[in-house]
């Protein structure tokens, strides 16, 4: 018993003097020194370089309103467009604000002076009420992100009737 205490006890304070040594040879500043200085901010975003001869989206409408539309079928859209700027524009991607907006772009740049389609499926299924959704477009255009928007009403689907009991067969 007499040994285990003592093997305990060296061991002890051998842990203590290697972590003596260790904190003498990398000390850490005092909590008052480190708050003295102001943490550095962060560097800024960058800023975009604004090409004047980058293509140029103009769209015929940026915002489409379906109306009303029955809940179930896809409500879909062609946002056409022309590129008025003078070089082409490439589609990087695009979605929607939600999975249930759906965007399909072209992949081939779209010359200056030439016109190309943004379509837009909106799925109504389960989704009855109004709908406010967003299609974000990033490309090399001027305007990119360019935002489109989608607006409209889902009439719910009327609820199926439920067939009456049968009556009992008398015999």
């Amino acid at each position: 018993m007499k040994k285990f205490f003592l093997v305990f006890a060296v061991a002890s304070f051998a842990a203590v003097v290697t972590k003596a040594q260790a904190l003498k040879a990398n000390p850490t500043p005092p909590p008052a020194q480190s708050m003295l200085k102001p943490p550095t901010p962060p560097p800024p975003p960058p800023v975009p370089v604004n090409n004047p001869n980058a293509g140029k989206f103009q769209f015929k409408e940026e915002t489409h309103d379906f109306g009303t539309v029955p809940e179930g079928p896809l409500a879909e859209y062609d946002f056409e467009f022309e590129n008025t700027g003078k070089e082409p524009i490439v589609i990087q991607e695009a979605h929607g604000s939600c999975g249930c907006t759906v965007p399909k772009w072209p992949t081939e740049p779209i010359l200056p002076g030439k016109k190309g389609v943004i379509h837009v499926a909106y799925n109504s299924a389960g989704r009855p009420g109004p709908i406010s959704k967003e299609v974000t477009i990033n490309s090399n255009a001027q305007q990119s992100p360019m935002v489109l928007h989608i607006r409209g009403n889902v009439t719910p689907k009327p609820s199926e009737p439920t067939p009456a009991p049968a009556a009992p067969a008398h015999n």
